[in-house]
Formats: C-alpha cells, structure tokens, sequence
C-alpha cells in the first residue's frame, strides 16, 4: 500500500473475443465489460489510486462493424446513467479525453452530464479515452503551437518537452499527466496508438485474461508486479552507481 501507481491506464481488450468464446454477439462482450469498468473503478479508488485512465473507443475503432459502433456509442450513456450515483457516492470525478466533438449527439450529451454531475468530487479521477489516437494528440498538440508561433506568440526556441505536453489532452491531470503503470488485457503485448507521448516511463503489464474477466483480484497483481520493478527514468539508483 506504500508504492500505489497514481496513475494507471488500461487499454481493456478482449470483449469481442470473451463473447465469441460463449457464442454470444460482440456487443455482450461490451456489455459485460462495461460491468468490469464499474468493479475496476471502485477497486483502483479503494487502493487510492489518483487518476484511472481508460480506452474505450480510438479514432480506428470506427472501422468496425456498424451495429458494433453504433452499441459503443450507446454505452456511455447507459454507463453514466446507472453509474453516476455510484462515482458520486466515491467521490470520484469523471474527466474524458479525446475527439469528443466528432461523437452522436447523444453520447455527447451523456459525457458531458457526466463531467457536469460529478465536478464536486475530490476523489480519484476516471478519464474516458474516448474517440482518441495518440498520434492525432501529438499532431494536433504540434499544430497548436505552430499556430501560436505564426500568431508571434511563440519561438522556435521556447518549444520544450514541458510546454509539448501542456498542450496533450491530460494536461488537466497534472501532477498525474504520464500514467505510472499501462495494463493490457487478452494476451496482446502493444500499446494500439494508446497515450504514445504519456507512455515514455510507464511500466507495462500484459495479462491474458480478457477484460470482462478481470477484477479485483487482477489488478492487485498488476500492481504487485509494478511495485517490484526499479524505475530508473533512464538513470541510476543509487545502489547502482
């Protein structure tokens, strides 16, 4: 309980092959893994986790099967409207990251409500990756400044790796903006266009359970195999000067 991850991103893969591997359609794999979400979130709130970070939908995942979009698009707001209560009562805080703009209205609507209902709260923060790429972040994070420094707001020389990620879309998690821990469900050991720029120093844990079978007792391990490694951020410790 002394070396808790602040911040933990999972990439929750598996729901489609979890619902095949019963003869069940895709969408009850997303829906029973919409179900895991809600005891992971709980759970990382429990160990005092600071900042949940979750992929739910990338800029690739619109090449899917269109029933299969559309049941994606739907799910946060039966997430949101069942769950807010639940996030409230833990005093967790909902933020989403990504290319909101570009959703159905009505998803839209059910983030933003969200982000809206639960704004008081002081606890853990669970981030949506929702319509996110990371390679899109860093261009669009690029072109940002390009922008400022054709308006003469910015030199060439004042570009930095600090001021590069003020501009990602977990700048508004900082101090907790690079996620110490990525976990990976399904067997899959790759990070999928996932938090590229925030990923330099992560630890990574790949698990071959799929997402809807995680719990509890998995991310525990998850986290007791981070707790174990030595993060030199490229130096020495001192033991090993």
């Amino acid at each position: 309980m002394q070396n808790i991850p602040a911040h933990i991103a999972i990439i929750m893969d598996g729901n489609g092959r979890w619902a095949k591997k019963r003869h069940m359609p895709r969408v009850a794999g997303h829906k029973q893994g919409m179900e895991t979400v809600k005891t992971i979130t709980k759970a990382a709130s429990d160990l005092g986790v600071k900042v949940l970070t979750l992929y739910a939908f990338s800029t690739e995942n619109w090449k899917r099967p269109e029933g299969e979009v559309k049941y994606l698009m739907d799910l946060p707001e039966k997430f949101f409207n069942k769950f807010v209560p639940e996030l409230i009562e833990n005093n967790v805080r909902v933020k989403v990251m990504g290319y909101t703009e570009q959703l159905p209205a009505s998803t839209q609507k059910a983030v933003l409500d969200a982000i809206e209902q639960t704004k008081h709260c002081t606890g853990m923060v669970l981030n949506f990756a929702l319509n996110y790429g990371g390679r899109a972040e860093i261009v669009t994070a690029v072109t940002n400044l390009v922008q400022k420094a054709n308006e003469g707001q910015l030199a060439a020389q004042e570009v930095s790796e600090e001021l590069l990620s003020q501009h990602m879309m977990t700048a508004d998690l900082a101090p907790y903006t690079d996620p110490d821990l990525l976990i990976r469900t399904s067997g899959e050991e790759r990070i999928s266009n996932f938090l590229l720029w925030q990923l330099a120093y992560s630890e990574m844990v790949f698990m071959d359970m799929l997402w809807p079978d995680f719990d509890q007792v998995a991310l525990q391990e998850a986290i007791k195999s981070y707790q174990v490694r030595n993060r030199r951020f490229g130096g020495l410790k001192e033991e090993e000067e």
